[in-house]
């Protein structure tokens, strides 16, 4: 009589959402094609936005999206943590403090008071952080939204204990590859010198300037660029609100804002 071979038990995949839009969590649901081999390769046992099922952990791989911007979530991290054998942070909010992040700069209790009815209600801390501030993260994945095909190999990655072969060069070297005219040649500024690859280039593409939506390259040379600005005509304010999107508050884009004054 054959013995009935019991299948391998698949890891457990758990996405969590904290301070953010959404939008990183729905480039993995936008994989469409890719989502059926995910769920063949892994158990989805936490992931709201997918489905109310809760499968509790621990967790072999948790993504997180969003930034901590309340005690309440600086606490539920810990325990996200806790449950996860490995924590990857997806998207500027997770990995930078995210567009909120614009708070650090500013009274945000002013902010509070001039947009709430009964401000004495809102209760949030007076920094939107970083998941990596917090706790030990073993991988950030940036973008605003991530790049959906970075996701699947970063997720690929992990389930195969690897290193993601994820690009560090910025978004010049894609204009490259799909043939943009470059815009700063043309007068426009543009932030893609100082800019992680994964958007693809669309802005270039059209003739707009990058914005910065993936955050900083490696080693991203700031002030030469803002130099370059200024000599297309940009003025010191512009140069700073450039710097003050995406991610504000990581250190060379912080910086450099800072270096243009208030």
């Amino acid at each position: 009589m054959r013995r009935h071979q019991s299948q391998p038990k698949r890891p457990r995949l758990a996405v969590w959402k904290f301070a953010s839009c959404d939008g990183c969590q729905l480039s993995l649901l936008d994989c469409e094609d890719e989502l059926l081999a995910l769920a063949d390769a892994v158990e989805i046992a936490n992931f709201a936005e997918a489905s109310s099922a809760v499968v509790d952990g621990p967790y072999d791989l948790s993504l997180v999206e969003g930034s901590i911007t309340t005690s309440h979530d600086a606490r539920r991290i810990r325990q996200v943590r806790r449950q996860s054998r490995h924590l990857v942070t997806i998207g500027a909010c997770a990995t930078a403090g995210g567009i909120q992040a614009l708070r650090n700069f500013a009274d945000v209790e002013a902010f509070v008071a001039a947009v709430y009815a009964s401000p004495q209600y809102i209760k949030m801390l007076a920094t939107s952080t970083p998941i990596s501030a917090h706790v030990a993260v073993d991988y950030e994945l940036q973008g605003c939204p991530v790049n959906k095909a970075q996701l699947i190999e970063v997720i690929s990655a992990f389930l195969a204990g690897r290193k993601p072969a994820i690009a560090a060069h910025s978004v010049c070297v894609e204009c490259k590859h799909h043939g943009n005219v470059c815009v700063m040649v043309q007068g426009v500024p543009c932030l893609g010198p100082v800019t992680h690859a994964g958007c693809g280039a669309i802005c270039p593409a059209y003739r707009r300037g990058c914005y910065g939506c993936y955050g900083p390259m490696e080693t991203p040379n700031t002030a030469a660029l803002a130099r370059e600005w200024a000599a297309l005509g940009a003025t010191q304010r512009e140069i700073r609100r450039a710097f003050r999107t995406f991610y504000a508050a990581v250190e060379p884009f912080r910086q450099e804002s800072e270096a243009h004054g208030d």
